[in-house]
């Protein structure tokens, strides 16, 4: 059986549809205008904050605002550097690809749409062979998505927080819960999503939901995004089962009814697919308990409350002396490694391992109705 909550009682004629993660993570620039909460910023410490600290335990938070909510205890040995479109970085991802199979690479941050030559490092990402999809904020997507659209984006994810200053101050660090500020990035974002629709873009929304004090600001998320978006909802890593019973309420509430599910074999994320009374289509993404046999074995986070995010995947970073280093969770960044060294080791076979027992496992363990 699969260990997770929201599974236990899908109903035998529901869809379950299992794949295979073959997405590469990019954190392309560490670079934020906003200050969320719960951000876990891919892992790595906010490199303005800690540039002059030697490697190592790094500080979570600092004068930015901005915090990392794993920085301070997951063993980062080095801050991240943005990715630049180089033929090095074009050699990453060719042999990342020839050996881990990977075909999507999904563009994070950070910001991605700071980076000052996001488009090139889409056009590059393309010519090597991926889709490519970005997750954003929309603060700076009507100066770049034009671009970027041109150059091959596929996708981009919009991480929506409110609808009103005061709802986005509620995630937000307190130093900057301004009515003007909070104004002008809703606002930006309204654009970036006007622009990408305009493009042709396939867009999504992700909402994190937190606990259930949030839930009426999510419903009116959805409310106001849901026509011109999909949306998905997602738990927040940090607030573990109050974002869950969160969720719960969040369905019950809509009365929405579960029409299909995806499992992902190879990493902890998974979609079940809502629809709504009104006939509007909502994802909420889940986390289950996916562990790598051997690497995961001996790890302190190795129980059911302290791994929050399970294996999720393969991350790429680019490090403030130019390596470019290969991470496999944000809670153990000590487990990072330079691209070659990674390429040549014992976890890499793992990770190919994983995603064939995995799916395996997940199509022995669903209902007959899996495909």
């Amino acid at each position: 059986m699969i260990r997770h909550r929201a599974l236990e009682k899908v109903d035998t004629s529901v869809p379950v549809t299992v794949t295979t993660d073959r997405t590469l993570r990019i954190k392309v620039i560490d670079s934020c205008g906003m200050t969320c909460n719960f951000c876990h910023n891919e892992g790595t410490a906010v490199s303005v904050d800690n540039r002059r600290r030697s490697p190592g335990p790094y500080s979570g938070s600092g004068a930015s605002g901005r915090v990392s909510i794993y920085a301070a205890t997951n063993g980062a040995r080095f801050l991240s550097a943005p990715i630049l479109p180089t033929g090095e970085f074009q050699n990453c991802l060719d042999r990342l690809r020839e050996s881990m199979g990977f075909n999507e690479v999904h563009l994070t941050g950070g910001e991605p749409t700071l980076h000052p030559r996001l488009p090139a490092l889409i056009t590059v990402t393309r010519q090597a062979g991926y889709r490519v999809s970005i997750t954003s904020n929309g603060e700076n997507g009507e100066r770049v998505l034009t671009d970027c659209a041109k150059a091959g984006l596929g996708h981009i994810n919009f991480s929506i927080f409110g609808t009103t200053p005061q709802e986005l101050a509620l995630v937000q660090h307190a130093r900057f819960r301004t009515s003007g500020l909070a104004s002008g990035k809703i606002n930006a974002l309204d654009r970036s999503i006007r622009l990408a629709t305009d493009l042709g873009l396939e867009s999504r929304a992700n909402i994190v939901l937190p606990n259930r004090k949030h839930v009426d600001r999510v419903r009116r998320l959805l409310d106001k995004y849901t026509p011109a978006l999909s949306v998905r909802v997602l738990s927040s890593l940090a607030d573990g089962q109050e974002s869950l019973d969160a969720i719960d309420q969040l369905i019950n509430d809509l009365g929405a009814e579960l029409e299909s599910v995806g499992l992902i074999a190879g990493t902890s994320g998974f979609r079940m697919n809502y629809r709504l009374p009104g006939g509007r289509p909502l994802t909420v993404k889940h986390i289950r308990p996916t562990r790598l046999p051997v690497t995961c074995s001996g790890c302190r986070f190795n129980n059911s409350t302290d791994c929050e995010e399970s294996y999720y995947g393969i991350r790429l970073y680019r490090d403030t002396s130019g390596t470019f280093q290969v991470g496999i969770c944000i809670q153990r960044m000590d487990l990072c490694l330079p691209v070659e060294e990674f390429l040549g080791s014992d976890i890499r076979e793992e990770v190919i391992r994983l995603r064939t027992t995995d799916h395996d496992h997940l199509t022995r363990s669903i209902s007959p109705g899996v495909t």
